[in-house]
């Protein structure tokens, strides 16, 4: 029997620039990240998947950015 995935959703306040990499729950489905990485031709959300797929356990292809892709605040899925 096959499993079936879950698909979690996040919304994601992204602090770009910062002095270190950390990924804060301010609840559940809410977090506040922290990246080294700078907000331009979207290195930004490269380095925040990634981040993600370190700190959620997944490869960073099972994560997706649904809305905010230009934006600080975003919702995120991870399947």
């Amino acid at each position: 029997m096959a499993r079936k995935e879950e698909i979690i959703a996040l919304e994601i306040k992204v602090i770009p620039g910062a002095s270190c990499d950390k990924v804060l729950a301010l609840s559940d489905t809410s977090y506040k990240v922290y990246m080294k990485a700078k907000a331009l031709e979207g290195k930004a959300n490269e380095a925040l998947m990634k981040l993600l797929g370190n700190h959620f356990g997944v490869s960073k292809s099972r994560i997706k950015i649904i809305r905010g892709e230009h934006s600080r605040n975003k919702l995120v899925e991870i399947l």
